[in-house]
């Protein structure tokens, strides 16, 4: 069994206001060399600390004569306070968290590479039942507030059901194995490697994933507007490493085996474990791959559904009037407010590298 990966969710309310009223009233950027970038342990990030390792980042930022610091974090939802905060550049994130935290608290920040989405990381188990159906009048155990509480309310408006016919019981990562191994619980949400760990106890059945949903919890490297447009070749270097990365990655020579059990270890598995949770992933290792599903209609879509969703949920803050509040842009349009655009969905990056410009 691997170590469960450091929680993927939206901040709590809490988290929320204490970022957004440490933030300055204007954003500030300028010209400058250095740089650093945040990456929290989930299979679609992991790929960072291999590029760091092998000097992949060193030698991409050498070539735009700039450094780039690549920083593990092991707590997820306090990388991304810290990128809010400006403490760091970029950092690695979920759509949904991109846009109810630093989006939500006035931080304009741009997806600058789309790594990939779930594609069955994340599923929802329910004991000694095998329809989802069935979840109803259940207590759900899940990390509340996160992408599996996302997931629970789109699988239930697929059986036409909703949250009022069940009781979200909040739960931590670190709990939820141990919690549904105890007779009380018996629904949970949750996303890989736990869902792995659950699925395999006697009388687990996944009624539904994030297959079902695809292209809808997409995992992101995003970074300051304001920093990126000042310093394009920050951009470019990380960019270039990261479908350099992708290369290694999907090698099937000695290269691939290397990366993959470099990722492996990290991740707390071996290669068969990360292979796994690859295989419930969709990675656009080639950048055209990238730039198709953000080109696409669906993306603009699925960032309508999330704001939604984030806003019945009180993530967008309590001065947000609607689910549009904040403005998301993407190549097909712009969900929300044209006068308050805070997540931005931009190829240009992506199709440079797709068109060997880099």
């Amino acid at each position: 069994m691997t170590r469960p990966s450091p929680t993927r969710f939206a901040a709590t309310l809490f988290a929320m206001l204490f970022v957004i009223a440490a933030l300055p009233t204007t954003a500030q950027a300028e010209k400058k060399q250095s740089f650093k970038v945040c990456w929290s342990i989930y299979v679609g990030w992991i790929p960072w600390d291999y590029g760091a390792a092998q000097g992949i980042v060193d030698k991409w930022a050498d070539k735009y004569d700039i450094d780039i610091d690549v920083v593990q974090i092991n707590d997820y939802i306090e990388s991304i306070n810290q990128y809010t905060a400006g403490q760091y550049d970029g950092c690695t994130m979920t759509n949904m968290d991109a846009l109810t935290i630093p989006a939500a608290g006035g931080v304009d920040t741009t997806a600058l590479i789309v790594g990939d989405f779930s594609n069955g990381n994340d599923g929802i188990v329910l004991k000694n039942k095998d329809s989802l159906a069935d979840i109803k009048g259940q207590n759900v155990n899940l990390v509340e507030l996160s992408v599996s509480h996302y997931l629970l309310a789109r699988a239930l408006d697929s059986v036409g059901l909703s949250e009022r016919d069940l009781t979200v019981v909040n739960t931590s990562d670190a709990d939820l194995v141990s919690a549904y191994q105890t007779d009380d619980v018996t629904a949970v949400a949750t996303w890989n490697p736990l869902l792995s760990a659950i699925t395999a106890e006697p009388g687990a059945h996944k009624v539904f994933d994030s297959s079902q949903i695809p292209g809808e919890i997409i995992d992101l490297m995003v970074v300051n507007s304001a920093t990126l447009k000042d310093n394009p070749a920050l951009g470019k270097a990380l960019t270039g490493a990261w479908y350099e990365i992708m290369a290694d990655m999907k090698s099937k020579g000695a290269k691939g085996d290397e990366a993959r059990d470099h990722m492996a270890s990290v991740a707390g598995t071996d290669r068969a474990g990360f292979a796994q949770q690859l295989d419930a992933t969709r990675m656009f290792y080639q950048p055209e791959e990238a730039v198709a599903f953000v080109n696409s209609a669906e993306l603009k879509t699925t960032m309508q559904r999330v704001a939604e969703f984030s806003f019945e949920h009180g993530l967008l803050g309590d001065g947000a009037p609607d689910a549009g509040f904040v403005g998301v842009q993407t190549p097909s349009g712009v969900y929300g407010a044209d006068g308050n655009i805070k997540l931005r969905f931009d190829p240009a990056y992506m199709e440079m590298a797709a068109k060997g410009e880099l």
